[in-house]
């Protein structure tokens, strides 16, 4: 008598259950996430500015607080804590709570600058989120209405003739300005002074009362003075003419070839903070800025909006970074 062999089925109960559950595990966690994300915000946002109020970064943070304000129905609080270049603010986001309640409105200056001039206890690359990319400010460079130099190859060439003569402004050590400049001296083979001022403000004052010769400043803080003759504008630092000043040529046009600098301004949080919280966050600000009142206010002021996937933002950090070390680097700027 034969025996036929009977096999055991290939998905028994047991393993059917095992299935069952990894999969019900899975559609909770993305349940819990999409949950999450939609009852965000549970409770007022705070966007930390490293900036004192009144100046470009509280403009831009206002601009953005006030239309959340209406999307999200909680308000968006601005809490101004500068110090240390604005390091402060950054380092209390790195170590808050990963909730997205708390987020901070960061220059170039804060994320890519001064992590090679100070000794701090984070690392922007590691311990932040990108979250969204907002605004680009061209730099003007302008010099007091007395100097003989109408264009920027006269100062190119009355700076060769005249080595170490000229001050040359910044709103402080290692900020965009004073990078700006010695960015300006590096590729023109020109040296001047340099004259630092606690302060984008007292630079471009300093400037309009002749007590430095010339400085780098960003657009929405320069262009006021500089079209009200106060003081004169020579050239923009961007690739291309600024739309909010058209007839002003670009630095590169005009004797420097390769100069291209922008200060910017975007917002970050917590390296833990979840994805689902950093889409929301990066869906609902993008929606913001591409409002086209919202984009011809930042024209008029001579900003400009980029919007940037978050992996492309994580890169340009990278990028600005490294750009910024090897200037630093070859300028030997030194914090003091």
């Amino acid at each position: 008598m034969s025996t036929r062999h009977v096999s055991e089925p290939y998905l028994t109960p047991r393993l059917i259950a095992a299935i069952v559950s990894v999969f019900s595990m899975g559609t909770l966690l993305a349940c819990g996430g999409a949950a999450r994300a939609q009852a965000y915000p549970a409770k007022p946002v705070r966007f930390l500015s490293g900036q004192p109020p009144g100046g470009a970064t509280d403009f831009f943070a206002r601009m953005v607080a006030q239309r959340l304000n209406e999307t999200w129905k909680h308000p968006v609080i601005i809490e101004h804590r500068p110090g240390a270049s604005g390091s402060i603010a950054v380092e209390l986001i790195a170590k808050s709570p990963p909730d997205g309640h708390t987020l901070v409105f960061a220059t170039a200056g804060q994320i890519v600058i001064n992590p090679h001039l100070l000794k701090l206890s984070y690392d922007p690359i590691v311990d932040l989120a990108p979250v969204a990319f907002l605004v680009h400010t061209a730099m003007l460079l302008v010099t007091h209405p007395s100097m003989p130099a109408k264009s920027t190859r006269d100062l190119i060439a009355l700076a060769k003739a005249q080595p170490g003569k000229l001050n040359v402004g910044s709103g402080g050590i290692g900020v965009p300005t004073h990078l700006a400049a010695e960015l300006f001296m590096s590729l023109t083979g020109t040296r001047m002074a340099h004259i630092p001022f606690k302060g984008a403000g007292p630079n471009v004052q300093a400037l309009m009362t002749g007590d430095i010769d010339l400085a780098f400043g960003s657009l929405p803080a320069t262009q006021g003075p500089a079209k009200a003759g106060r003081v004169r504008a020579l050239g923009i630092s961007t690739r291309q003419r600024s739309s909010a000043w058209p007839e002003l040529p670009t630095l590169a046009e005009s004797g420097v070839p390769g100069y291209e600098m922008t200060s910017w301004y975007a917002f970050f949080g917590p390296a833990a903070l979840p994805r689902d919280i950093v889409t929301r966050l990066h869906a609902d600000i993008g929606r913001v800025a591409a409002q086209p009142a919202f984009q011809q206010r930042l024209s008029r002021e001579g900003a400009e909006h980029e919007a940037m996937t978050l992996e492309r933002f994580a890169q340009f950090i990278r990028v600005e970074s490294a750009r910024w070390a090897k200037v630093i680097r070859e300028r030997n700027v030194r914090a003091q």
